[in-house]
């Protein structure tokens, strides 16, 4: 049974935050609120919860993992990044962007693109999400909290709690977020003087990031 966390979505209660963050620390596959979504979420690191996240996603290897960090710096350890792309992630960040980039040798071949050798990284607005990734001191590997055979993700706490209460170990719940997902930008070709490309048009405004 989901231990379930009943967060305030703009003065977030850090004692509750750690019981949340110490549960993932265990190992623990969470239902968090973000600036987009609700996400399923685990630690990078741990193989068998990331395997956990995927089987309850539904997704294969080949589907693109997100990780959720504090802020831009924390990008350098996961994501090879130059000046170009710095600059446009600097405008979309904290925000419901998605960005993929070239992944370094730090992130394990496991949630990396398989083939591609890409990962996928956002720094979400959401306090209490900030928070939560302020109180592991780390980045959070995420999906968004779309079941299988389904094609919107989850929204209300109510129903990811009816739903997931089974499946995850804990439900952060901030009240309703938006139902649209990020806006996802490969900023790979970038690297090679290329333009940056629009794979999904989300929450995200591309006018307010110049594209």
């Amino acid at each position: 049974m989901a231990q379930y966390f009943e967060i305030h979505p703009d003065n977030p209660q850090p004692r509750l935050l750690k019981q949340a963050a110490a549960l993932l620390q265990k190992g623990g596959v969470l239902a968090i609120p973000t600036d987009s979504s609700y996400a399923l979420v685990c630690q990078l690191d741990d193989r068998d919860a990331v395997e956990r996240l995927r089987r309850i996603r539904g997704v294969n290897d080949k589907h693109h993992l997100t990780l959720l960090c504090r802020d831009l710096s924390e990008l350098a350890s996961y994501a090879t990044v130059d000046n170009r792309q710095f600059r446009l992630m600097k405008l979309a960040t904290p925000g419901p962007y998605t960005f993929i980039l070239d992944a370094t040798r730090e992130v394990p071949r496991r949630v990396s693109h398989p083939s591609r050798k890409t990962i996928g990284l956002r720094v979400p607005g959401h306090k209490c999400t900030q928070l939560l990734l302020e109180l592991l001191g780390a980045p959070l590997l995420a999906t968004t909290l779309i079941l299988p055979d389904e094609t919107e993700p989850l929204n209300d706490p109510d129903d990811i709690r009816e739903q997931l209460q089974h499946l995850v170990d804990g439900i952060v719940d901030a009240g309703a977020c938006p139902l649209q997902p990020t806006t996802v930008l490969d900023l790979t070709a970038m690297a090679n003087n290329g333009a940056p490309v629009v794979v999904r048009e989300g929450q995200g405004s591309l006018a307010a990031i110049g594209l």
